[in-house]
């Protein structure tokens, strides 16, 4: 039971590494392209948020225990080692500004969504879905809203 513990906190050490860099890149080149750049203001969006908001806890536990393992008790080293550093290389591709905008599109993007509130009709692609707001590209009026999901209808 011990040696599970271990290679678990290990394993959650790597993967909070990976998640980090995932997401700083998504953060950098897909939440800050798109909407700061095009709403020409700040969003309240921060990069705490955007992790803990769309983290699988499912995912994050499975890859600490493989990594965990690999890590403390996996018998030959330089596989370990080809396995993080392919891994570290696949995350730490995200700061290069298409891969992080591409990998920010798969895992945020919502292409012809309809959204409602009292008085309009919103048309087009979510580029964010938030705690609070959600960023669409409306297709009538052409560039990125910001809608409250308090005033929004099912």
């Amino acid at each position: 039971m011990i040696k599970f513990i271990q290679a678990f906190l290990a394993g959650i050490f790597f993967t909070f590494i990976l998640d980090f860099f995932l997401f700083l890149g998504i953060k950098l080149h897909y939440i800050d392209y798109h909407l700061v750049d095009f709403l020409k203001e700040d969003t309240d969006l921060y990069y705490n948020i955007l992790f803990a908001d769309h983290q699988c806890l499912l995912l994050y536990l499975v890859m600490s225990a493989i990594l965990g393992y690999l890590v403390i008790y996996f018998s030959r080293p330089k596989i370990t080692a080809i396995i993080l550093a392919g891994l570290f290389g696949i995350v730490l591709s995200t700061l290069i500004p298409p891969v992080g905008n591409s990998v920010g599109k798969m895992l945020l993007l919502e292409r012809k969504q309809t959204l409602k509130d009292d008085r309009y009709i919103y048309h087009g692609d979510i580029y964010y879905d938030g705690r609070k707001d959600i960023y669409i590209f409306d297709n009538e009026l052409q560039r990125i809203i910001k809608l409250s999901k308090k005033d929004l209808k099912p």
